[in-house]
């Protein structure tokens, strides 16, 4: 199996090419993908928050369309699109240029998946981001590449794959393929990588009602923030702990009017986007916000009836909807979160009232996250409990919250939904009573 190839990063941005050859134009959504796909690749920016940004401002609605399939299609298919680029390299060993692999997985991308885009729209324009780009050297190697994708047949599949094929073709890294084959088993893993090259769609997990006025929030954002409602539906005073960018702080409102709530994030920028997007809401006009690291907020916040702790995680349970995760990840990232969480619980727990509930949850898939964090530090204290959290399921259900059961979604005392397999997002959720 041939391993994706390497790039090396560019030493300078996109410069006009020195060449006597003029410049043929190249459509503004594959310049805006482009250029989008370089700052993904230097770390510069997420592709959700660049999407958003002066790079699509002036983009017609159909540009700005294009310009989000490519970005997006393209991350997620990196994996398998640099697996099928790696052969056709006159050396296979060779490092590219960044803009130069940007500009092949673009033109291979359209070419593999979006049968609406003519295959020489795909092909020019890639070498002409090539050339204009600063690597008009690298413009015939690109076309006779692309060139060869166009015409060649799709890959037969083998009538067993191996864990590293299947991975593969389904543009996700092997290593942690593998993990979810032991974790979940092979079917299961493989519904999960097909899940991650889909994109997301809304939810048929809740029981609509056009007057709730609720924000447009992902299913497995909106399931927690119901979860974290439904536990403690008398609450008075409740911290959102880890908010940003809000859309759960604004469940909790809605379906706790007489709380007081507080809502911090550690990101003064994230903070005051969510601010903005509070605003939006009457129901939200009494959240207090403020700028915390939950693992040291400040002494004031204390005493809470209820804290919902959405935790920073990898978010490998969230790889359709943000795809450069699984080509930035690492093993040893997974213990450097999980610490974070930890203290991050520890110090939720404390600020709870006697008799207060926690909901902690992540958007991950791995135990390291989820409930190797909830048992390690409740396992530290003798004030503090798990709580199964199948009964507040169906009491949602019957309450009209949920439109169908999530039994099989069901882990022992936890929440665990899997991409591919329940209609939402990967998402984990634990109920914790603190008992004195």
């Amino acid at each position: 199996m041939p391993k994706p190839f390497k790039s090396r990063p560019s030493s300078s941005r996109p410069s006009p090419a020195r060449s006597s050859e003029k410049p043929k134009p190249v459509s503004a959504a594959r310049v805006a993908a482009f250029e989008i796909l370089l700052q993904v690749a230097a770390g510069e920016g997420n592709s959700d928050d660049l999407l958003y940004s002066a790079h699509t401002a002036k983009l017609s609605p159909e540009d700005r369309n294009l310009a989000t399939a490519l970005v997006l299609g393209t991350l997620r298919w990196q994996i398998a699109l640099d697996a099928r680029i790696q052969p056709l390299l006159q050396r296979q060993e060779q490092r590219l240029a960044e803009p130069v692999a940007i500009a092949l997985r673009l033109g291979a991308y359209q070419l593999l998946h979006l049968d609406r885009i003519p295959a020489h729209a795909a092909l020019n324009e890639s070498v002409e981001l090539t050339r204009v780009s600063g690597h008009p050297h690298a413009a015939g190697m690109v076309n006779a590449i692309l060139r060869k994708l166009a015409s060649a047949k799709e890959p037969g599949r083998p009538l067993h794959e191996s864990t590293a094929a299947f991975a593969s073709r389904l543009g996700h890294p092997e290593w942690l393929v593998e993990r979810w084959v032991g974790r979940y088993g092979r079917a299961t893993a493989i519904k999960i990588c097909e899940a991650g090259q889909r994109e997301p769609e809304e939810s048929a997990l809740f029981a609509e009602n056009a007057e709730e006025n609720l924000p447009r929030i992902d299913g497995g954002s909106r399931l927690v923030a119901e979860l974290a409602a439904a536990f403690s539906p008398q609450a008075a005073k409740v911290w959102d702990a880890c908010a940003a960018p809000g859309g759960k702080t604004l469940v909790l409102a809605k379906r706790l009017p007489q709380a007081k709530i507080v809502a911090t994030d550690a990101s003064p920028r994230r903070l005051t986007a969510m601010k903005g997007r509070l605003a939006q809401y009457d129901y939200a006009e009494g959240i207090e916000t403020g700028v915390a690291d939950a693992t040291e907020p400040p002494s004031s916040l204390k005493e809470f009836d209820l804290i919902l702790a959405d935790v920073p995680c990898s978010g490998t349970g969230t790889l359709a909807r943000n795809p450069e995760i699984r080509l930035r990840l690492e093993p040893k990232d997974l213990v450097r979160h999980a610490n974070r969480q930890r203290g991050i619980l520890r110090t939720a727990l404390s600020r709870l009232a006697p008799g207060g509930r926690l909901l902690y949850s992540t958007c991950s898939l791995e135990p390291e996250e989820c409930e190797r964090v909830v048992e390690s530090v409740v396992g530290e204290t003798e004030s503090a409990e798990v709580v199964r959290v199948e009964p507040l399921l169906q009491r949602l259900i019957e309450e009209g919250v949920l439109s169908a059961p999530l039994r099989e979604a069901v882990d022992g005392n936890y929440l665990r939904t899997l991409p591919g397999v329940h209609p939402v997002d990967g998402f984990f959720a634990a109920l914790i009573e603190r008992t004195t």
